[in-house]
Order: structure tokens, then sequence, then C-alpha cells
């Protein structure tokens, strides 16, 4: 079921695509417009319109995202071309390489994905500790857990790429560290560590590493499990805290 939907997917975007690059006169480009005897000319439609820039390079980017996540990084713009049905010239019209090409993918499928709320909602004192780490991963996995995500995550660790680095290092700054800090805040008698954070996050992503990379039979919503997760981590913590307070010496009044 799940690869019949991811067929469909990519067969609608690539046809997308290729319509409405034809509707710029980009679409095979170089094709021979002329028609045999008895044929009549093939009229322009009159109602075109006509993409902008943007539009055009946007819908390059998307094509491309669904190309890379099903074949790899090493796809190349010639493949690429001929999936979208244009001219591989076009390609480069707008992207001067194919490293800036994935950098424009790298852009669309992570960082584009990342809401600047995340952050200052992670600080807010005046919701529970426990509350803010659910709310978090219940929006960041919403934004990721997606095929295109994890496939093109999974192919840039396995090409050597520094995508994922400097991706795991943006996620690490903006919200990891933060929630060590509002930890540590919350239960300080617990001492809790970067590793305990870092062994959460990649416990949450494991879920749709399993869904989506490993095709293991997986709930269509992940939210749930993804919620229980995280307040497993503030629920041992706040045990730790206990215990903690348990083996205090009692203080005698002076």
């Amino acid at each position: 079921m799940i690869i019949r939907s991811l067929k469909r997917f990519l067969r609608k975007r690539s046809n997308a695509s290729r319509l409405l690059l034809a509707a710029e006169g980009d679409y095979e480009e170089g094709m021979d417009q002329s028609t045999t005897p008895g044929q009549s000319p093939v009229e322009p439609a009159k109602a075109r319109r006509r993409l902008s820039p943007d539009e055009r390079r946007r819908m390059i980017v998307e094509g491309a995202v669904a190309f890379f996540s099903e074949v790899g990084l090493d796809g190349t713009t010639r493949e690429l071309s001929c999936r979208l049905g244009v001219a591989q010239p076009l390609i480069y019209r707008y992207f001067g390489s194919k490293e800036e090409l994935l950098e424009a993918v790298f852009q669309s499928v992570y960082i584009d994905r990342l809401d600047a709320a995340w952050h200052p909602a992670l600080l807010d004192r005046s919701v529970p500790f426990e509350t803010r780490l659910r709310n978090f991963y219940r929006n960041y996995t919403r934004a990721i857990f997606t095929y295109e995500w994890m496939r093109i995550f999974m192919f840039s660790g396995l090409a050597g790429a520094d995508l994922n680095g400097r991706y795991l290092h943006q996620v690490e700054t903006l919200y990891l560290k933060p929630l060590l800090a509002e930890a540590r805040h919350a239960f300080p008698a617990a001492d809790p560590q970067m590793e305990d954070v870092w062994s959460l996050h990649g416990g949450i992503i494991y879920l749709a590493i399993r869904k989506f990379i490993y095709r293991l039979p997986m709930p269509d919503d992940l939210g749930p499990l993804v919620e229980q997760m995280a307040q497993r981590f503030a629920d041992s913590y706040r045990e730790m805290m206990i215990q903690a307070e348990k083996q205090e010496p009692l203080r005698t009044p002076r």
C-alpha cells in the first residue's frame, strides 16, 4: 500500500511538472514541431499563463526533491531532466551546478520546515517543562516525518554529504541545547546530560526510520508515540528528583 501510494505521488508530481513547464515553452526544448502530410498544425493554447522565474525554479526544486528522495543523491541532472520532461539546459538556467541544486533541495526539505516559533516556545517557563517538550516534538515531527525528508536525510548521510552535519548542528543549537538547559532548570538534582537529550531525539527519529526506511508496520499517526516518549523522558527525571530528595540527609537545626 505504501509503495503504491508513493508511486502515485511521484507520477502525479512528474506529470504536473511536465504540464507546467510545457506552458512555458520549455517542455522538450528542440522537439520537432513539424507535422506529417494530412495533419493540421497544432495551435498553441491561447490562455496559457507564463510562469514567473520563481515559479519555474520552485517547480524544479519540487521535482528534484521527489527525484533525489527516490534514487539518492547520486542521481544525475540528466536523469532528473528526463523525469521532469525538460531539456537539461533548463535546469542549469536556474542552478549553476548540481551542488547548487542540492543546496536548494536542502533549503526546501530541511530549513524551510523549521518554525521560528519553536525556539521561544521551548524557553517559555510559564508552561510546564513536559508540556513544552511534548509540544515541540509534536510540531517538529509533523514537519519532518515525510517520505522525502527521511529518505534524503538517509541518502545524504550515506553519501558523506555535509548537509546532515549542517542540519544537525542547527537543530542542536536551536532546540537540543536549550532543551537541556530547561531540563536542568526543571530537574536540577537529576543532572540531565546532553547525551540524554540526543538519546530522546534519536529515539523519536527512529520511529520514522522504521516507517519510511524499513517499511515496517507503523501507525499512520506517529504523534501519540512521540508524545509518550517525550513524557517518559520528563517522568524519568522527575523520578530521579524524588529519589535524590529521599537520599538527602536531614538538616539539624542550629
